[in-house]
């Protein structure tokens, strides 16, 4: 392991954060850990300046909402 750490270690540093956290809060936790670990990885190794605002922005556009059947016997034209 890097650093010199191993598995001992890690499961005590585990146990600290979800005695800090606590249990309700750790998925949060995660998510935004993983969000930042993503937005870091795209701005070392991203290639082009222009394509990681089109990737923000694209992810940022609201998904399309589910049409409403229409109830039966109902025809729109």
């Amino acid at each position: 392991m890097p650093f010199g750490i191993g598995p001992l270690e890690i499961i005590i540093v585990l146990f600290v954060v979800l005695l800090i956290f606590g249990p309700k809060r750790l998925p949060d936790l995660a998510r935004s850990l993983g969000t930042s670990a993503r937005e870091f990885k795209d701005s070392v190794t991203a290639k082009d300046k222009e394509e990681l605002p089109e990737r923000r922005e694209a992810s940022a556009e609201p998904r399309p909402e589910p049409r409403a059947s229409t109830p039966a016997g109902e025809h729109k034209p």
